[in-house]
């Protein structure tokens, strides 16, 4: 709102003094107002800028949220998964590259779940899981696209030997594709700088894994 003009007869009661071409100059107060106004206004545009992010921030049923969510539990069984063959499998190389799985998904959970409180969001939503995927990806047997189900996990716990490397590196090359099928999903439907950024790090990362777990596969079944 602009403020209502006033003469500087009101703040005070020195006679202005004209200067040579005849004008009165600002009083000190006139020239305290404007600062106050400008530095006011840098106020609220600083405000502002900090106060856009909670108005614009992921709601419960976005893309956003919903991935995050989904995301994470895709990734917790890629962990679990990598685990396993981290103690058991025969290959070195295929330990390294459990060891590598496992702990690059624990720590992009904690980034997703980081975005999740920050978005003021619970880790749960009130949503099926993979509803926010716009192509109608559904969840198969209560498992999102590339898990292993419950039978499959519980083989990979009781193999042995070679079997371990066989089974780790069938069941996490079908585990990372279902993944990228869920990241490219994420990254066709959504404008948030972050999650962009991360997702596109999570596909370049198992895209380069899948041609590991190739050519694994390739060495375990010589083995």
């Amino acid at each position: 709102m602009t403020a209502p003009a006033t003469t500087d007869s009101e703040y005070d009661d020195t006679p202005a003094v004209a200067d040579e071409d005849g004008r009165a100059p600002a009083s000190r107060y006139g020239v305290l107002a404007l600062a106050v106004m400008v530095v006011v206004g840098l106020l609220l545009g600083y405000a502002g800028g900090l106060l856009t992010p909670r108005f614009t921030r992921p709601g419960d049923a976005s893309v956003e949220a919903g991935f995050a969510r989904d995301m994470t539990t895709h990734h917790a069984q890629a962990v679990e998964m990598s685990l396993i063959a981290y103690r058991s499998a025969t290959i070195p190389e295929v330990r390294q590259i459990a060891v590598d799985i496992a702990s690059g998904q624990q720590g992009e959970i904690g980034a997703m779940q980081t975005w999740l409180r920050e978005w003021g969001l619970s880790p749960t939503g009130s949503k099926p899981p993979m509803s926010w995927m716009s192509d109608g990806a559904a969840v198969k047997n209560g498992l999102m696209p590339g898990m292993a189900t419950p039978q499959q996990m519980t083989a990979l716990r009781d193999a042995r030997g070679i079997e371990v490397d066989r089974q780790f590196l069938t069941l996490m090359y079908a585990h990372h594709l279902g993944g990228i099928h869920m990241i490219d999903a994420a990254l066709d439907e959504t404008d948030n700088d972050e999650v962009v950024r991360v997702a596109q790090i999570m596909k370049n990362t198992q895209q380069t894994e899948l041609n590991n777990l190739r050519q694994l596969q390739a060495q375990a079944a010589k083995g």
